[in-house]
């Protein structure tokens, strides 16, 4: 059985200064509730930034590997001319091409192009392939892997 209070007769409780029930009190919950809601809020949204820029860098490596492959296409056994008989070029210097294209690398992970030539040459008719591969590192905390690895193929044949 709960004691009456001394001047009201009313059940003693613990109370705040003013003499309210705490069990009642409503003034800390908006706090507690926006600290709640918001954590969900930023988690999504620091996801959500995360997702675009797996999909911003998989667009920096398709476009690289196009571009490589464009560079190299032109470029093939039959380019030498009389104006430009060094034009030819090797996957090495193909490699070398795509890794200085100036994209901005917002995420900061390792671009590695591999160029190839599945006929075995490089005469027109001939097919060249650039491969760039891509390892996205993931930036946020409690997630099992540390980085995607994600790759890009472009084939085109040879045209000079």
């Amino acid at each position: 059985m709960a004691t009456l209070g001394p001047i009201s007769g009313k059940p003693l409780s613990i109370s705040g200064l003013c003499g309210r029930s705490l069990a009642n009190d409503v003034d800390g919950s908006a706090l507690i509730e926006f600290v709640l809601t918001s954590s969900v809020l930023f988690t999504l949204l620091f996801c959500f930034m995360e997702v675009c820029l797996v999909f911003y860098s998989y667009d920096l490596i398709s476009e690289a590997a196009r571009e490589g492959t464009r560079y190299a296409m032109y470029r093939g056994a039959s380019c030498p001319s009389s104006s430009n008989p060094t034009c030819e070029v090797t996957a090495s210097q193909v490699n070398t091409y795509v890794l200085g294209l100036v994209w901005p690398n917002l995420a900061g992970g390792t671009i590695t192009p591999t160029t190839s030539y599945p006929n075995g040459n490089e005469n027109v008719g001939s097919t060249v392939k650039v491969t760039v591969t891509y390892v996205f590192p993931i930036k946020m905390p409690f997630v099992p892997t540390h980085s995607i690895t994600m790759a890009s193929t472009s084939v085109m044949p040879i045209l000079q």
